[in-house]
């Protein structure tokens, strides 16, 4: 049994492995520029440890991170849609 399962679980295991996954999928998109990625990334990092925080009262501390990391994510994305709107930021 490994280190991290031990922790985590394996459903934790399964859903920090799926928002890995996610994150990766994301950064290969042409479309998305440099300043997008690193919002998004900060909002799903932040959101990630936040997420696994409060899950890790309830007992699921996998499934918090995942769930946080994937609101951070997409918080991320539109705090840079509306900085681009609001201020030109291209």
């Amino acid at each position: 049994m490994s280190v991290m399962r031990a922790v985590i679980g394996s459903r934790g295991t399964k859903a920090v492995a799926v928002a890995g996954i996610a994150a990766c999928l994301l950064t290969a998109c042409d479309s998305v520029d440099n300043r997008t990625v690193k919002r998004a990334g900060v909002g799903a990092g932040v959101g990630a440890v936040t997420g696994g925080v409060i899950g890790a009262f309830s007992g699921n501390w996998g499934a918090g991170a995942a769930a946080g990391a994937a609101i951070g994510g997409a918080g991320g994305y539109l705090y840079d849609q509306i900085k681009k709107d609001n201020h030109n930021d291209k």
